[in-house]
């Protein structure tokens, strides 16, 4: 089962490391050109494809935005997809809208353990998530995917991705780079994911 997924485009907040998570924060102007530069990249992908392909997007207006502009770059109707809850980005918490500096300063231990066991940590508050929870609806959402799709998300669920589909190891998908500007590839039923 192949799926195109795409990072939403930048955030100010993206650009000032602040932690998003489930704020629905929008674009800047840089996230805009980062989502036309994808949809150019699917349209050479696509092709005369296209009508075999699902469209779905995280709810949230940053996901939204960067998926109407794609459609839109590759010369589709921008508001012809669909959204699906368990997309959504996992909860950072009492820390979101906190950069790392700030949260330095206000709990250096809970960040300490955060770098120690990144995959499973969960930050303090009621509705927060480590990348171990929020797997277990990505799982549930790769299993539900029937047909070629193109999927705009999050880092948090490129990076579950990268572990359930890709097999990387947990401390290695909770840290690399999940990029704003490329398209991931992903071949669930073989296990590949590659970045365009």
């Amino acid at each position: 089962m192949l799926i195109y997924m795409i990072r939403h485009g930048q955030t100010d907040w993206n650009a000032e490391g602040r932690l998003q998570g489930q704020k629905d924060i929008g674009l800047n102007d840089t996230g805009r050109a980062q989502a036309r530069h994808n949809g150019e990249t699917l349209r050479t992908l696509l092709t005369d494809r296209v009508e075999a392909f699902d469209f779905v997007a995280s709810p949230l207006s940053r996901t939204r935005e960067t998926m109407q502009l794609a459609r839109q770059s590759i010369g589709l109707d921008p508001l012809a997809y669909r959204t699906d809850e368990r997309l959504i980005e996992l909860s950072f918490g009492d820390w979101e809208g906190h950069t790392l500096e700030e949260i330095r300063l206000l709990a250096p231990e809970r960040l300490k353990a955060r770098s120690r066991q990144k995959w499973s940590f969960i930050p303090p508050g009621a509705d927060a998530e480590s990348y171990e929870i929020l797997s277990w609806r990505i799982g549930a959402w790769l299993q539900s995917v029937e047909q070629p799709t193109v999927c705009v998300s999050h880092g948090g669920v490129i990076r579950c991705v990268l572990k359930l589909v890709g097999g990387w190891d947990e401390m290695d998908a909770a840290r690399c780079d999940i990029h704003q500007d490329r398209v991931l590839v992903i071949e669930r039923d073989n296990g590949r994911v590659e970045w365009l």
